[in-house]
């Protein structure tokens, strides 16, 4: 939903949000910092106020699930969500963000209507770059451990995919990508979601 009575601020005045419960924290950190934008750690409840847009990086979904559970953040996490602010989970941000997760299931916030799937690639020795195929021309996409999406609802937009399979998705104001778009230069997935931000203040 579009704010009232709010303009749109350029980049540098946006604040981005990155859950530091566990994993790729500073490579999300300095994408954002390179498309222009602040960024804040966040570890407890209140340390979501006053931001424009939020990250769930990647990571190991079972140990960021309870951390969020042991800090209390599941709950303030669908609040922000919920008011309009625009999130995006990569790699283990996007199994917690699913509506549901197969392979040893963790509690996961519902954002997106797609089934994750744990693990779906295989393991850590099984890591690989690829090109996406979809909006963003060329996109250069790194899975390590990496999860697949099943079942994406109608609501759910499909920006790329990798043989077939959705590989960054939107639905609303969240955004998924089961790849790390923080460890390549390709600062466009950062950029789709301060874009995002923008728009939730005009």
């Amino acid at each position: 939903m579009v704010a009232a009575g709010r303009h749109s601020r350029p980049a540098a005045e946006l604040r981005v949000g990155i859950v530091s419960v566990q994993g790729a924290v500073q490579p999300h950190a300095a994408a954002i910092a390179r498309a222009g934008a602040a960024w804040a750690q966040v570890r407890h409840p209140e340390d979501l106020d006053d931001l424009d847009a939020l990250i769930l990086p990647g990571g190991e979904s079972t140990t960021i699930s309870k951390g969020l559970e042991r800090v209390g953040l599941y709950e303030a996490l669908e609040a922000f969500a919920r008011s309009g602010r625009p999130v995006l989970g990569t790699c283990a941000g996007a199994i917690l963000m699913a509506r549901e997760v197969e392979g040893v299931p963790v509690r996961s916030l519902g954002l997106i209507d797609v089934t994750a799937v744990r693990n779906a690639y295989g393991t850590q020795v099984d890591s690989f770059a690829t090109v996406a195929q979809g909006e963003l021309e060329g996109l250069r996409a790194i899975f390590i451990r990496a999860p697949r999406l099943k079942r994406p609802g109608p609501d759910v937009e499909v920006l790329a995919r990798v043989d077939g399979w959705p590989v960054f998705v939107r639905q609303e104001n969240a955004l998924a990508t089961t790849f790390h778009p923080e460890l390549t230069p390709d600062g466009r997935v950062h950029a789709a979601l301060l874009e995002l931000a923008k728009k939730r203040q005009q």
